[in-house]
């Protein structure tokens, strides 16, 4: 064998399995037009070598267009969601070099059918790749499946469906973040035998695997630590905004003696701000997520405690996974999990500013 430059090259390869640059180059990508002893001979050297292509020169040089489909709860500006869409607007400027761009399809949290009839959208257009913040299992299996029979990888954001294991996850332990926030709430609350779970519902649907998920690991710190500490709950109308004052009204008249609450999702400024409005100063509220109403209630002393969870980095992570499956030929790790983040007033500015 003759002496290899430091550097290997395509033609070297060629050189070695006696076969053509061009038939390396369809072994190397996978396409068809190669007899199966060519193939065997190009790949035996390729072993031999742990020949590293550079796909980052190829994938320049393919100047392939990769669509992908981002599909996200409805929602208006500012709101969590709107965070995970800058995350996903950054990674398309990191990667332009690839042609790559994102369609994004929004369904109604409120409303398993709106999402099966937008997912079917996604199904049409036959994207290369797909970012999903899933709903329930039943509604979710028939979406993902498609996608898996049409050989179309799977990003899911914000929430982890065990039973139908996508690519790649991007967000909260969200079992884990309520245990954490169940233990925070109890520093806050001390003595105190009733805390109230707030929650914003439609039609009794909570909108989110998320929020369900941190609700279960809230409630099984509590039966393992605080058994005799009552949780009430109340039910906040999604369709109703304007009910929200008189319902808080309602259940504070009723309770005047609860001080201490959780929300598991991105609106505690609702509750923050009510308390500010009343001037209640005597409600320990934690909440989740960096909205700037949130962060507002924080620094107004309505919210005790903020959970954060890196929305922008989830939407960012998920393209960019997909990037390194489809462009680069990378391996994915399946499962990342975002840190759980506990902000205060004295710490949310850096926070923030990180």
């Amino acid at each position: 064998m003759n002496k290899l430059p430091e550097r290997i090259r395509i033609k070297d390869i060629a050189r070695l399995a006696d076969v053509s640059v061009g038939t390396v180059d369809r072994v190397l990508h996978g396409r068809t037009g190669v007899s199966e002893s060519s193939r065997k001979r190009v790949e035996e050297i390729l072993k031999e070598l742990d020949y590293q292509p550079n796909m980052y020169a190829s994938a320049l040089a393919s100047n392939k267009k990769y669509t992908f489909a981002c599909l996200l709860p409805q929602h208006n500006q500012g709101e969590y969601w709107t965070a995970v869409e800058k995350g996903i607007n950054e990674a398309l400027r990191n990667y332009s070099d690839f042609h790559i761009s994102v369609k994004t399809f929004y369904y109604d949290p409120y409303n398993y059918q709106s999402f099966a009839s937008t997912s079917q959208q996604v199904i049409d257009l036959q994207p290369d790749g797909v970012l999903v913040a899933p709903t329930l299992v039943d509604y979710t299996r028939p979406f993902v499946t498609q996608l898996s029979e049409a050989a179309i990888p799977y990003i899911y954001i914000d929430s982890y469906i065990q039973e139908l294991p996508p690519l790649a996850f991007f967000g909260q332990h969200s079992h884990q973040s309520g245990y954490f926030a169940a233990r925070m709430l109890m520093l806050l609350a001390g003595g105190n035998q009733e805390v109230v779970i707030i929650r914003k519902i439609h039609a009794g649907v909570v909108g989110s695997n998320q929020q369900e998920s941190r609700e279960m690991g809230f409630r099984q710190y509590m039966e393992q630590y605080h058994p005799h500490c009552t949780i009430l709950e109340l039910n906040l109308q999604a369709d109703a905004n304007s009910d929200d004052k008189r319902m808080l009204d309602e259940f504070f008249q009723a309770h005047p003696h609860v001080n201490n609450g959780i929300t598991f999702n991105s609106k505690a400024y609702i509750i923050g701000e009510y308390l500010q409005d009343c001037q209640k100063s005597d409600f320990q509220l934690i909440g989740y997520d960096l909205l700037e109403r949130n962060v507002n209630c924080i620094h107004q002393g309505s919210i005790h405690f903020l959970i954060a969870q890196q929305p922008e980095l989830q939407g960012f992570n998920g393209v960019k996974a997909l990037c390194d499956n489809l462009i680069f030929k990378k391996e994915v790790e399946c499962i990342n999990y975002m840190p759980i983040d506990l902000l205060t007033k004295e710490t949310i500015d850096y926070y923030s500013k990180k």
